[in-house]
């Protein structure tokens, strides 16, 4: 231990002269994290409908795309948009391939999710639907989502919190959010400890408030119990 060199672990000074220059990369992780998440929403609900079809050509579409997603990193899928793509003609922006990588991943995972909530509403809820005589979209916007909501509003906050951290593995592929300007100081500054932990509480910062949210959330839906 005496041969650790701790006045180098961290330099607050540069850390305060850096900080606007690597916040400056925050509105890329936030719109990566946020569009993502909304895309995938979008996208997942209708995944976890097809999932649950009795249609063979909906639900083996469905179960094939989750399984794809979810077995390959959201790195090989990113390099494969930005640096594979062009080769077949098709050509992304780096911010464009981040967008449709992170939503197409986050989406097969928030498939499952809805999938798991929805089945968990009892199936008695759309009997007695069915007999006052809702249809099946009534049934699921009036009795079924607003409970299943509720269920998925955890599980869907850690998608949400990995989006963010998962949002630096766009600086592969160029795109400057916080973790690639974090990246450019540090070699510009020979001390890449330092911007690393800093970044990494910004990080955990943005975390934070996005658990203040969920417990918000989770405390609005809690009158459907």
């Amino acid at each position: 231990m005496s041969e650790i060199k701790w006045e180098l672990l961290f330099d607050p000074q540069l850390a305060i002269d850096s900080l606007p220059y690597v916040l400056g990369g925050i509105w890329f992780t936030l719109l990566i994290s946020l569009v993502s998440m909304a895309v995938g929403l979008f996208i997942g609900f209708f995944l976890a409908l097809a999932r649950t079809s009795h249609f063979a050509v909906l639900q083996w579409p469905a179960r094939l795309y989750i399984s794809f997603m979810r077995g390959v990193p959201i790195l090989v899928i990113l390099f494969l948009l930005y640096f594979g793509f062009p080769v077949i003609g098709i050509e992304f922006t780096a911010i464009q391939a981040a967008l449709i990588g992170f939503s197409m991943n986050s989406a097969a995972y928030m498939a499952e999710i809805f999938r798991s909530s929805l089945s968990s509403v009892d199936i008695g809820q759309w009997e007695s639907s069915k007999a006052l005589g809702m249809n099946y979209w009534q049934t699921m916007k009036r009795i079924i989502l607003p409970q299943s909501v509720r269920i998925a509003i955890p599980p869907l906050s850690n998608v949400l919190m990995d989006l963010i951290k998962a949002s630096s593995l766009a600086a592969m592929i160029t795109v400057p959010e916080m973790f690639q300007k974090a990246r450019i100081v540090g070699a510009r500054e020979y001390d890449l400890l330092t911007v690393i932990i800093l970044v990494a509480l910004l990080y955990w910062a943005i975390c934070s408030i996005m658990t203040v949210l969920q417990n918000y959330l989770e405390k609005r839906y809690a009158k459907y119990l």
